[in-house]
């Protein structure tokens, strides 16, 4: 509910709000890294079939869809937030970025920027709770798991070499299932 919350949050139609939705929203819908998010170039959005393929830890490839509300996040931020983004830092004397995603100066977007936007971010929506770029990755294989999503499935999207490392998630699926049991069973 804190990561929706805090997704829900920024609105805005100014170039720091359009980046940051834009942020949280692919961050949530893809399971990135953000490492991967923040390292994201041009080439590596796919929008016909709404698609990222990167090379990510290990240096393999990945490939991990997105979905709807972060395209519409991503597409407003490039073409209303980035550009003014971007002419900051060219005036600063800075060269073009292939980085998707941009600083308030208009240089790429590092991982400390990053966490620096979410505790704010966080903070603005009023979430008391220790929010990290980790938390909506988790989010993200949570809920997948929860709606019924395959665990080898979950595993290739996050980018886990082992399933063990993905079998952390399924904690919260064994509860929902024990809830809907004992709701839905006339003799639970």
């Amino acid at each position: 509910s804190e990561v929706l919350a805090l997704i829900e949050s920024v609105r805005g139609s100014d170039p720091l709000s359009l980046r940051d939705r834009a942020l949280f929203e692919l961050l949530y819908s893809s399971g990135l890294r953000v490492s991967e998010l923040v390292g994201l170039t041009f080439s590596a959005v796919h929008w016909e079939g709404e698609f990222l393929r990167f090379i990510g830890k290990g240096d393999k490839e990945r490939v991990v869809p997105f979905g709807r509300a972060a395209a519409d996040a991503l597409r407003r931020y490039l073409e209303f937030g980035r550009p003014v983004l971007a002419a900051r830092g060219q005036k600063a004397g800075g060269g073009p970025s292939d980085r998707v995603f941009l600083n308030a100066r208009g240089r790429p977007l590092t991982r400390q920027g990053f966490w620096k936007i979410l505790r704010e971010r966080a903070r603005a929506a009023g979430i008391a709770k220790a929010l990290s770029p980790h938390t909506l990755r988790h989010s993200f294989a949570t809920h997948l798991l929860a709606r019924g999503a395959d665990l080898r499935v979950v595993q290739e999207l996050l980018g886990h070499a082992d399933v063990r490392t993905t079998q952390i998630y399924t904690h919260v699926v064994r509860e929902a299932a024990w809830e809907v049991f004992r709701r839905a069973h006339p003799r639970a």
